[in-house]
């Protein structure tokens, strides 16, 4: 498999430290609101890429942190007469609806950065006993100019760069450019005991600390979206290295942005929604198809018409696993249907080339809908044995499952009374009482129950 490395700029074979594991860290969401649809593009992406590499033998650890304090997480606490213990709690909570309403599968390990404020406080020490660091009044700061590599992800040089995003430039600072490791406690603020005083980790820091802790010093793959390469994870990189002596981590891959209606999306503009706003209309099997269905480094444009596509294609998707459904319960024992297996053997080698290409899903979810025309040929109404039907299940369910596609299917069990009213239909048609059912049928479609009439049987959905 090859990705992309926002570090080198280039496609690169992914050649774990490890042979057979993969080591991998996301940074996760500050916890003191719902998470937007920006947010959702890196959860359902890098879900992905773990399902993936799971899916060609590797064993994942992957850890995915929640950043439980925070300035805004503490603002919106004084905003609400809360603690912030409260704040982070609660969104972790609305955080875990989304997330599962998305197929997220949780990762090894989502660890908080209240949990590790003693590692942060080491690695802290440790980088003022190495010189990088300096402490000022309770406060500490990172010196990026004294580390050579500094601006190595985001490619530019220190003099072009600027005071990163969060960190407030201050008369205490010795440089523009020097980062927060470590924040003393105004009045009021939550703190921990430090050697520096009562204070909080800086945002940097944590990840950090994360990485460090649960995965080691050196790990495979860091990930996370654009808009985190500087200054965030460049001061991760400056921070980690700095305090280890060795590199820390070997791919760094980063997906694109969202837009709405083709504009970058923020609150500024008013165009910002949440996962919770467009799921509530229209769910959230459509969000996540969303996200994949572009190569994860492009931007994904949201808006109406392109959200209304992504649930006509996911109908597509569950017609057919529908009409497998159908199709296995009148199949017969016989031969397997060697043409078939070898059409949907070359689509899943499609699918496996495309995965490798840089995770690019886009060419990925078209090698599967090549495979839908190809089962809607070859079994719908054709009496395929129960052989062959299962093993069209057998890569439907493997293809769609890397994806995390057709999540939402449940064995539909009708009300006796439907049922019975769908048998009375089927007498009546046998007797030739037309009008009886038609009524019967149109009955039913009031309820929502759609009928399809085939050769193998009474077929039937809901609208």
């Amino acid at each position: 498999m090859k990705v992309f490395n926002t570090l080198t700029r280039k496609k690169e074979e992914f050649v774990p430290i490890n042979e057979g594991e993969a080591k991998i860290y996301a940074c996760g969401p500050t916890v003191y609101n719902y998470i937007h649809i920006g947010n959702a593009r890196p959860i359902c992406v890098f879900d992905v890429l773990r399902r993936y590499l799971e899916y060609r033998g590797l064993k994942v650890t992957f850890v995915q942190n929640f950043t439980d304090i925070d300035d805004k997480i503490i603002k919106r606490a004084n905003e609400e007469g809360i603690t912030f213990e409260e704040v982070s709690k609660k969104y972790i909570e609305e955080f875990w609806v989304d997330a599962h309403g998305l197929n997220f599968r949780e990762a090894t390990i989502h660890p908080k950065a209240t949990e590790n404020i003693d590692k942060i406080i080491e690695i802290v020490s440790g980088l003022i006993e190495k010189g990088f660091a300096y402490e000022v009044d309770g406060d500490v700061y990172f010196s990026p100019e004294k580390f050579e590599s500094y601006g190595k992800l985001s490619h530019q040089p220190l003099e072009e760069l600027e005071a990163g995003a969060r960190i407030m430039v201050g008369d205490i600072k010795k440089a523009p450019m020097d980062f927060a490791l470590w924040k003393s406690a105004k009045p009021g603020e939550p703190y921990w005991e430090s050697p520096w005083g009562k204070g909080r980790p800086g945002w940097h820091i944590e990840c950090s600390a994360m990485v460090c802790r649960y995965l080691g010093e050196s790990i495979d793959i860091h990930c996370g979206g654009q808009d985190l390469i500087f200054p965030h994870h460049e001061n991760e990189i400056a921070q980690s290295e700095c305090f280890t002596g060795k590199p820390f981590a070997n791919y760094w891959m980063h997906n694109g942005y969202i837009n709405v209606d083709n504009v970058k999306m923020s609150k500024s503009l008013g165009n910002f929604f949440t996962v919770r706003d467009v799921a509530e209309k229209y769910g959230y099997e459509p969000i996540r198809y969303l996200m994949i269905a572009s190569h994860y480094r492009s931007p994904v444009n949201y808006s109406i018409e392109v959200i209304e596509q992504c649930k006509a294609s996911l109908a597509r998707l569950y017609t057919c696993r529908d009409s497998i459904d159908f199709e296995a319960k009148n199949a017969a024992d016989g031969e397997l249907d060697s043409a078939l297996v070898a059409q949907l053997d070359a689509r899943r080698d499609q699918f496996i080339a495309a995965m490798d290409d840089d995770l690019n899903t886009a060419d990925a979810i078209a090698a599967v809908f090549e495979a839908v025309r190809d089962i809607n040929s070859a079994i719908v109404g054709k009496n395929a044995s129960a052989q062959t039907v299962a093993y069209v299940a057998k890569v439907f369910d493997e293809l769609t499952g890397v994806l995390g596609l057709v999540y939402n299917r449940k064995a539909e069990v009708l009300d006796e009374d439907i049922d019975a009213m769908i048998q009375a239909r089927t007498n009546a048609r046998k007797e030739k009482n037309w009008a009886e059912a038609d009524r019967i049928r149109d009955e039913l479609k009031a309820m929502g129950i759609v009928l399809e009439d085939t050769a193998q049987g009474v077929k039937w959905h809901r609208e």
